[in-house]
């Protein structure tokens, strides 16, 4: 089997809206730590010099947001009530979506920030596949290409309301994206707002959640090393995070 990586690193190095802190305790510095716990709580004195090479466990200690990096919103990321139900949290949802068939759309040739239905109906005819339900629908933008500089976050392509429903319809329950967000970048949406009026414009994929129950996978890589458009699978468990509206996962595709 083989398994193709296709998530973005959490690298504090790479510019963030909100960046990420990662401090870093050496194995050295984690030695003189361990033996100043042990005097503290226990009143043993221990030499760090007997251990190999003076050293003993490194810690990372970060802070970032469960929307950093690769990762899943849940429905509760959406609002906190949805015409459905209660929205659930990242912890709450059902482990069967997230290892399925999965099969990739080529969005690179859109004109404007989002595609619409007809878009993603055609892109499933030219590649000759329907997706079943629970399938996993990746959205190729291109956009990976940016990720750890600022244009990732202001040139990519999302989904519209029909687009979102298009995929809900078809029994998917999680779409993924290589870019930041699956809506359209976010001063493209506020400018278009501020000349039309429309409230519809604003986040239309992400608020379509609290009509319909499903995840997003954002911030995917690699989406153009899959071999083809479908006959793999995909696997991204999202981290455990109780209570929490997004969680992060190393999704990987499975051939």
């Amino acid at each position: 089997m083989r398994m193709i990586d296709l998530s973005t690193p959490v690298d504090a190095a790479a510019w963030e809206p909100e960046p990420v802190l990662h401090e870093i305790v050496t194995p050295a510095e984690g030695a003189v730590h361990m033996a100043e716990e042990m005097k503290l709580h226990f009143g043993v004195d221990f030499d760090p010099a007997v251990l190999p090479d003076g050293e003993l466990l490194s810690i990372d200690t970060l802070k970032l947001t469960t929307h950093t990096g690769t990762h899943i919103d849940a429905p509760s990321h959406y609002g906190s009530t949805a015409t459905y139900g209660v929205p659930r949290h990242i912890d709450e949802m059902p482990l069967e979506w997230f290892h399925r068939p999965g099969v990739r759309l080529d969005l690179t040739g859109a004109e404007g920030d989002t595609v619409d239905a007809e878009f993603l109906d055609k892109e499933f005819a030219r590649i000759g596949y329907r997706p079943n339900p629970l399938d996993i629908v990746l959205l190729h933008t291109g956009a990976s290409a940016w990720a750890g500089t600022q244009r990732y976050f202001t040139d990519f392509k999302g989904l519209d309301a029909s687009a979102t429903h298009f995929l809900l319809d078809l029994g998917i329950r999680v779409i993924g994206t290589d870019a930041f967000s699956l809506d359209a970048p976010f001063g493209k949406m506020l400018a278009k707002f501020k000349e039309t009026g429309d409230r519809g414009v604003l986040w239309p994929a992400h608020f379509t959640g609290r009509e319909r129950e499903f995840c997003q996978i954002e911030r995917l890589s690699n989406l153009d090393a899959l071999p083809q458009p479908y006959g793999f699978t995909v696997s991204c468990f999202p981290i455990k995070i109780k209570g929490a509206g997004a969680g992060w996962t190393r999704a990987v595709a499975l051939l």
